[in-house]
């Protein structure tokens, strides 16, 4: 049974897509089951891929990684996403973009903030 907000992926296209109605038994894609996304929380890789988040004096920035995460064709930051009791607030990056993204939103309202890298999949800190 899906659920508010989470996201799932095709193995064969590599759509991904978010539940903002929760209910389905399943989601299919490609004739096949897509796959749930199941957050990573610690950057354990030479690489870094958790958000961090900074308060600024208009809202937050939320970075991905402590050290800037490759923007390359292959390989970059899809989407930033701040999480609140109510609202989903996406950043959508490209390639050659900064991996951040500035949120006007106070911090007191972020539940968590998640991002989606290309190649490494989902991450959340909350």
């Amino acid at each position: 049974m899906t659920k508010l907000r989470e996201l799932y992926k095709c193995d064969v296209c590599g759509n991904v897509v978010e539940i903002t109605h929760e209910g389905a038994p399943a989601l299919v894609c490609c004739g096949e089951d897509m796959k749930k996304l199941i957050p990573k929380t610690e950057d354990t890789g030479g690489e870094k891929h958790l958000p961090v988040l900074e308060e600024t004096d208009n809202g937050i920035l939320v970075k991905v990684g402590d050290i800037a995460h490759p923007m390359e064709d292959e390989h970059f930051i899809k989407f930033i996403e701040v999480l609140t009791g109510d609202k989903v607030i996406r950043a959508e990056l490209k390639p050659g973009n900064n991996p951040e993204a500035e949120f006007k939103i106070d911090k007191s309202e972020v539940k968590a903030v998640r991002e989606y890298c290309t190649i490494h999949g989902l991450w959340e800190n909350k």
